[in-house]
């Protein structure tokens, strides 16, 4: 009997799955707490939850983890240096203190605009060689022509011997900038990703198992893991995909809309024909806009462990992520008889951080670049709960909001707080942690809004449900915000909106909100057995995807019909006719699409292979000005290549 294991290393748990390949059942599952920075202890305790028995017969591994993510978010990453070549016009922020602009790069048709300064290159590499971990290098139309990235790469080795990233190898958008973003970062995460995969290997061979192992992107795909380590930023944003294609999986819908509730976000992405939708524009993370081709997803800042609060009545939910009240008694031994005794803010100091259920910790990261009022605010925390009052006693006052926050940015501290999961808690839905602790919290915010515990918590587990329909509808009405569709789920009508395709919950207890989801919208909505590891069964229902996109232009506008350049990764190659152009954009699209399936470990014999065109023929003209071509294929899962 053969088996496959999907790792999910989410925001809050470690999930494993594990399926028997003959008939695409899962078997067995486990979660564990995730770990930070590190996430590798938190992917061995998930597997050490998987019966010793089926190890041995693993023989497909796939992971999907918000380690690149997580790495670009919190400034983990490696230093790098880069090298954008050509007139970029630098007016915005970059992710670096270790770059230089050098003259070179091509025009819209690939010609040479300046020649490359090969001696510059050289100059910045040396000198900063000993500063940085890898290089990137960014060239101004280098989609058009990548000659002068090939040639810097050639130089930096030769006077480094450190690692360099083009970003004609990951991008063939425009946006000259995103795409030195795009190569930044993934120079910065190669080091990181190289440890943790090998890592990752090294430990299933120990358990055992002689497995192929693959990473998810986030577009869906799977990548096997030599090829995931040349691009880790692919890997940016996998959980969200590893819940579309899973909720496919878990209940057998082609087709169908994905609500993933975790425990900071919530996200809402859709499926078409078993491939994702993706976006038109690259994934944005941390603020920084990348080229990474994601799938389309609608995103909100509300969780399950999102902090709820009260001030002047209203009742908040997020942006911020907290540690839900029924967590902390279980974690710290007295947070009980703490939060009973707790005293309630006055009213003119209540806000986001003074809470009558609000407690602090400090973290294990190290502080670096505070005030000396900062430092004396998180010399106050110690690390097992730490009260308004207790902090007040250390400090002789209150601690300003803005020396929190920063504190909170930082990550020196963290906040225990009353939560949707501690609503769920109240009203019996769920009971994995400490009741009581959810009980007190929702007596004490529910006085602030003259409600009484379960009134308040029942409220809470209303308006996240409500969010979550806006959510969706937003995603699918674009232009619409989603204030103006929350308003009309505070209506008392009957009238509702009509989905036309299943709406898939995946994520935790999900479940608990069925009901109220099924009073605002008029849809076909499923909770599949499992949806609590969605993310991981969606790791290995993954299919292979590769899309090779390329451009045919006429080399000259005076003479449109007598030389034809095409455009793609590969760089620039010209034809005298036409057919021999689009020719060979379908084959080479074709065999790169062959031969990636190889490099994957999945099998070339079984990919369907779509070819897409699109032509812009001006008024008068024989052949098109511009002919974009796409081609697509489609690999079998990993589950159907191993039966």
């Amino acid at each position: 009997m053969k088996y496959s294991l999907g790792i999910d290393a989410g925001g809050t748990y470690t999930d494993a799955v594990l399926l028997r390949d003959s008939d695409e059942v899962i078997v067995a599952s486990n979660k564990a707490l995730t770990t930070y920075p590190d996430p590798l202890e938190g992917i061995r305790n998930a597997i050490d939850g998987i019966d010793e028995e089926y190890l041995k017969d693993v023989k497909v591994v796939s992971v999907s983890t918000t380690l690149s993510t997580n790495s670009i978010l919190e400034g983990t990453g490696f230093p790098v240096g880069l090298i954008l070549v050509g007139n970029y016009e630098i007016n915005q922020e970059l992710p670096t203190e270790h770059y230089v602009q050098v003259s070179g790069g091509h025009n819209y048709n690939g010609i040479e605009a300046a020649p490359l300064d090969e001696d510059a290159v050289r100059e910045f590499a040396e000198r900063v060689k000993d500063d940085v971990a890898a290089f990137a290098v960014s060239s101004y139309f280098s989609i058009r022509n990548h000659e002068h990235e090939l040639r810097v790469k050639e130089i930096v080795r030769e006077a480094t011997g450190l690692p360099v990233v083009g970003a004609h190898e990951l991008s063939q958008d425009l946006g000259a900038f995103e795409r030195a973003v795009t190569a930044f970062f993934n120079a910065q995460l190669i080091p990181i990703t190289e440890k943790f995969m090998s890592t990752v290997e090294k430990y299933i061979e120990s358990r055992g198992m002689n497995a192929k192992v693959f990473m998810l992107k986030c577009d869906g795909s799977v990548i096997g893991i030599r090829s995931a380590l040349e691009k880790p930023i692919e890997s940016i944003f996998s959980g969200p995909a590893g819940s579309l294609v899973g909720a496919s999986f878990l209940t057998g819908n082609e087709t169908c809309a994905v609500i993933d509730v975790g425990g900071t976000s919530t996200d809402i992405s859709v499926i078409t024909n078993g491939v994702p939708e993706m976006s038109e524009s690259g994934a944005v993370v941390g603020g920084w806009k990348t080229r990474v081709k994601a799938i389309k997803m609608e995103t909100s800042a509300m969780g399950g462990d999102s902090d709820v609060w009260v001030k002047d009545n209203h009742v908040n939910i997020g942006p911020r992520r907290v540690i839900p009240l029924c967590r902390a008694a279980d974690l710290y031994p007295g947070f009980l008889d703490q939060l009973r005794t707790n005293p309630m803010p006055s009213k003119g100091l209540l806000g986001i951080h003074f809470q009558p259920a609000k407690f602090f910790i400090r973290t294990g990261y190290e502080p670096m670049g505070l005030t000396d009022l900062e430092k004396e605010v998180l010399a106050t925390i110690s690390e097992t709960p730490t009260s308004l009052k207790e902090i007040r006693a250390r400090m002789k006052k209150y601690p300003a909001a803005k020396h929190l926050d920063v504190l909170l940015q930082k990550r020196l501290i963290q906040t225990i707080g009353f939560t949707p999961t501690d609503a769920l808690h109240v009203l019996g839905d769920y009971e994995e942690h400490t009741v009581e602790a959810s009980v007190i919290g929702a007596e004490y915010l529910g006085s602030l809004c003259k409600r009484d515990g379960k009134e308040f918590a029942a409220f809470v587990k209303q308006e996240f449900a409500r969010n979550m329909a806006s959510d969706l509808m937003t995603f699918f009405l674009e232009g619409v915000s989603k204030e103006e569709i929350r308003k009309i789920f505070d209506i008392d009508s009957p009238a509702k909106f009509k989905v036309g395709i299943p709406v898939v919950l995946i994520g935790g207890p999900v479940v608990a909100y069925l009901n109220e989801l099924n009073e605002i919208l008029d849809a076909d909505i499923v909770v599949p057995e499992h949806s609590n590891v969605g993310n991981a069964a969606g790791a290995l229902a993954a299919k292979g995807i590769r899309r090779v996109d390329f451009l045919v232009r006429p080399a000259s506008m005076a003479a449109p019909d007598w030389e034809f350049y095409v455009f793609s990764e590969y760089g620039r190659v010209s034809f005298y006719e036409y057919e021999e152009a689009l020719e060979y954009a379908t084959t080479t699209g074709k065999e790169t699409i062959i031969q990636y399936m190889i490099d994957a470990g999945l099998d070339p014999e079984h990919v369907q292979v779509d070819v897409k065109q699109d032509e812009i023929i001006p008024d008068g003209w024989d052949h098109p000005l511009e002919t974009r071509i796409r081609v697509m294929g489609v690999g079998i899962s990993l589950m159907e290549e191993e039966c």
